[in-house]
């Protein structure tokens, strides 16, 4: 594969540059944008820009296109069902929703029965969740965490806690959201270290929280992702989510898991709480459930789904195109083995980056799980210092090599290949990113490793 990337010219062609120019007049300047990308087209884990240049893709876009781009099952299961119905009212049933229903309840954890409510995205999906567990406790009030990235919409924006530019001057966003600190044993909130500190970050929430201010009975759920993707690709330590899973039951809080970016086999499970074997009472699910077609999910436990006809809905959610696509997107996971790869090809990824952090010291922590991998970048490795400004560099300098890289809010690089890359792919793109991360530490001097 040391024909990969293919460059035709300067990165930033000619195409780009005038696409860039029109889309700069015309098109919102809100969305965050890496780099000056153009993208024409996309197959399996290849982007080709409009002048023709091929980027090795360690992104999914935003992992969504787990199962690669374009793919032949995914392209035949759009054109099987367009020619047959492209969108049905919510107020029938339609046999894709059905199909695709059937498939969610058996995946999802618990041995209980499951129901599922149909959602335009994933922001959509975590709305649905809030209506619902209200509904269902008759409770106001919400748990969520600091560095959540739930959606967009008012309501999933509610629960964030990351992103100061997208809550900035919003004076209408839910009232009742108690946010506690998420658990990051790298940079600790309580100051504490692991595992001498036994979980204080858990016991926090009910001694300092639900006996303190907030009345648990005025506490419909807790909403978490399991691991905070866009915050850093933090994960929290082993017993973590059993322990908050006891600390909800005992106060009869429900569990809401928002698997947007950890869902559909992309840590190396189907659902990224799975590794902590425990059962959420409702998770959302949306981006990659249907490679990128506007479908969202909520799947609970059927006697929390108990709200009445009317209570809730969405004009275009469940259309029968992304149930259908939803569902072969299922289908490819499991016949090509893509959760099994997304675990073995995750391993191989972590373990040589972490040889990256013995080499460069502009490198502080290497985490992940599946095909989920964050590298937090410093200015010193005692201090911990976060170094933004090197990661910004690196992501635009592996994109000049060829290689597509994201990055997190703050100081970590973020890579989430399509689950059904080869290992000659990984290598390259490997061998990129390296080159990268070699010239900024170069450039950046920082402060050597400590002497073990």
């Amino acid at each position: 594969m040391s024909d990969y990337p293919r460059f035709v010219g300067p990165p930033l062609g000619p195409k780009a540059k005038d696409a860039i120019s029109q889309g700069y007049v015309m098109l919102s300047p809100s969305a965050f944008r890496l780099y000056p990308l153009v993208v024409d087209s996309a197959e399996e884990c290849m982007i080709r820009d409009v002048d023709g240049h091929e980027y090795i893709d360690f992104t999914s876009f935003s992992c969504v296109m787990n199962i690669g781009h374009t793919r032949i099952p995914a392209l035949e299961a759009v054109k099987k069902q367009s020619g047959r119905l492209l969108h049905c009212a919510p107020t029938v049933y339609h046999e894709p929703a059905l199909a695709l229903a059937s498939q969610l309840i058996n995946l999802v954890p618990g041995a209980f029965n499951k129901k599922v409510f149909y959602a335009a995205s994933e922001s959509e999906a975590i709305d649905a969740a809030i209506k619902l567990v209200t509904w269902h406790t008759r409770r106001h009030r919400l748990l969520s965490f600091t560095g959540a990235s739930h959606g967009t919409t008012l309501g999933a924006l509610s629960l964030s806690g990351n992103d100061l530019p997208m809550l900035r001057h919003v004076h209408l966003l839910l009232g009742g959201v108690v946010h506690v600190p998420y658990p990051d044993c790298y940079r600790c909130p309580f100051k504490q270290e692991f595992p001498a500190c036994n979980y204080w970050c858990v016991d926090f929430i009910e001694d300092n929280v639900l006996n303190a201010y907030l009345p648990h009975h005025d506490v419909a759920g807790v909403f978490f992702e399991p691991i905070q993707w866009l915050a850093g690709c933090i994960i929290p330590p082993p017993d973590y989510f059993r322990r908050l899973k006891k600390l909800a039951d005992k106060y009869d809080l429900l569990l809401v898991d928002d698997e947007a970016y950890t869902g559909m086999g992309r840590t190396g499970r189907w659902f990224g709480i799975e590794h902590w074997q425990v059962s959420p009472d409702v998770i959302c699910v949306g981006g990659a459930l249907a490679s990128g077609l506007p479908l969202g999910a909520v799947v609970s436990k059927a006697e929390v789904m108990d709200w009445e006809p009317t209570s809730h809905g969405s004009l275009v959610s469940g259309s029968p195109l992304a149930c259908a696509l939803a569902t072969t997107v299922i289908t490819t996971l499991r016949q090509e083995n893509l959760v099994e790869n997304s675990a073995r090809r995750g391993r191989t990824l972590l373990r040589k980056i972490m040889e990256f952090k013995e080499k460069y010291s502009i490198i502080g922590d290497v985490r992940g799980k599946g095909l989920l991998v964050g590298i937090e970048l410093v200015k010193d490795k005692d201090t911990k210092e976060p170094n933004g400004s090197a990661v910004k560099e690196i992501v635009i300098e592996g994109w000049k090599r060829g290689v597509l890289l994201s990055r997190s809010m703050g100081s970590t690089l973020l890579l989430s290949p399509p689950l059904s890359i080869t290992d000659d792919l990984v290598d390259r793109g490997l061998e990129l990113l390296e080159g990268s991360i070699a010239e900024v530490n170069q450039k950046n001097k920082v402060s050597p490793a400590s002497t073990p």
